[in-house]
């Protein structure tokens, strides 16, 4: 028999639905939305592993391939669309829900085949009624979109599904808490199994297999490097090595498809040395201002721009950079080694709904992206409300082909000790240090359980005692 699996009561997508009609009070015509399809992997009955449709999931809820709906803004009827199983289905899956009892489910009084959303469509075109729609993200439902003859997206829906979803409920914030225990599990395992000689590949299957074991599986491709100056390093063939510095940047996804993403810095051998040390300082010191300067109200591309401010100080200190902060504040020179922003936002998405269009989810109306190196890379710069939920995830990374090139271009003004740069670090790698957070009434808090060991004094600890 087949199960239900839906993630909240009915009663939570009806009071969404309600709330988005109230956002779009005054638009005519039908939104539509799409949920995703099965994607053959190889052939047509090999596909790979199904992910519904982050919009959809927040509005209808139902986990399963090939459904659809709309809502007419005006009437406020709400239809879902998708096809009852045939024998054959049943043969392979078993008996499952009929698309009326789905619907109910989540409360939804009305239902049809799926092919009857073309003639719903069709008719609200014809009589020039507007069709709301958002950027489709798969290829299936960009198809979609174009063969209903729907032009464009609609603005206005877009921004009041970013409006609903960037603030995110209790029920979500127990979701998100539930992800990062999960997250937090899958990191300490791959503390744990850093050994020198070991496969990198091994560490990866074990972290890997606990979100397969207790959630839905990672929430995006995971990053386990010794190379940590390349940002998204998917290779993991290389043997452990001595005296290296492994960064892992990886989350869970739990059942709900609520997601986690933590990065964690480690020693390979157990011990930073003096250099790694003073540089993982740097960087645990930014995420502790982040973190304290994180509050209602605040900007976080205020909150990016004082982290970069204290790394580029502290850098200072260490001989890497020199001259006046403020001037080197004002060039940008904290992209050389920082050349991502601060955090993004975090929900049903690991990088939350930014198919919707990163500008729209990340900036307040009366802010723009600036064009500096970093700078321009923050996925999120709005003013903070509560609810929100970002990622603070500093880092500082030394990338010798960037290096030479500002060299050459004197992109630094003088600023960049290229000299010291050249001796000592052009073998480093990278630091990164990130943790999920939520933005409360008075302050924030970090989601999940017990913080991973994060100050370098705590990562040795936790690495001598996974060795006693």
């Amino acid at each position: 028999m087949a199960i239900f699996v839906d993630m909240f009561q009915k009663d939570i997508y009806i009071s969404r639905r309600k709330e988005l009609m109230k956002l779009l009070d005054g638009e005519k015509g039908i939104a539509v939305f799409i949920g995703n399809v099965e994607a053959p992997a190889q052939y047509k009955d090999n596909c790979y592993k199904f992910r519904q449709d982050s919009t959809w999931l927040y509005y209808f809820g139902i986990d399963e391939p090939r459904f659809a709906a709309t809502i007419d803004l005006e009437s406020g009827e709400q239809t879902i669309y998708a096809d009852d199983v045939s024998i054959d289905d049943i043969i392979w899956m078993g008996p499952q829900p009929s698309v009326a009892e789905q619907a109910a489910r989540v409360g939804v009084e009305h239902s049809a085949p799926y092919g009857k959303l073309d003639l719903i469509v069709s008719a609200a075109l014809v009589q020039g009624r507007p069709v709301h729609t958002i950027p489709p993200s798969r290829w299936y439902n960009n198809m979609k979109v174009q063969s209903l003859g729907i032009d464009r997206p609609s603005e206005a829906l877009i921004k009041a599904i970013i409006k609903m979803r960037l603030v995110k409920k209790p029920e979500e914030i127990a979701e998100l808490d539930n992800a990062g225990i999960l997250g937090q599990k899958m990191h300490t395992v791959a503390r744990k199994g850093i050994r020198i000689g070991r496969k990198e590949q091994e560490i990866v299957g074990e972290m890997e297999g606990v979100t397969l074991s207790e959630g839905w599986g990672v929430s995006f491709a995971t990053i386990l490097t010794q190379h940590g100056e390349v940002f998204h390093n998917h290779g993991h063939d290389a043997l452990i090595a001595p005296g290296k510095l492994m960064v892992i940047d990886a989350g869970a996804e739990n059942n709900s498809h609520y997601a986690s993403d933590f990065t964690r810095t480690y020693p390979t051998g157990g011990k930073f040395t003096p250099r790694q040390r003073d540089i993982y300082q740097i960087v645990y010191d930014c995420n502790a201002l982040a973190y304290s300067l994180t509050k209602p109200g605040v900007a976080y591309r205020d909150v990016h721009l004082a982290a970069t401010r204290l790394m580029l100080e502290r850098l200072g200190d260490l001989g890497l950079v020199k001259g006046s902060v403020d001037d080197m504040m004002e060039l940008g020179i904290a992209g050389l080694f920082m050349p991502h922003g601060l955090g993004h936002n975090m929900g049903l998405d690991v990088h939350d709904m930014e198919d919707l269009g990163e500008d729209l989810v990340g900036y307040d109306p009366d802010q723009k992206r600036s064009p500096l190196l970093g700078l321009r890379s923050l996925r999120m710069a709005r003013r903070l409300v509560p609810g929100n939920v970002i990622t603070d995830e500093p880092g500082i990374y030394f990338i010798p082909d960037l290096i030479e090139l500002w060299k050459k271009e004197g992109t630094d003004k003088g600023h960049v000790n290229y000299g010291a740069l050249r001796e000592g670090y052009y073998d480093f790698g990278g630091i990164r240090l990130e943790d999920d957070v939520l933005v409360t009434e008075s302050g924030a808090r970090r989601l999940g359980g017990p913080r991973l060991p994060a100050s370098p004094d705590e990562v040795e600890a936790a690495m001598a005692a996974d060795k006693a």
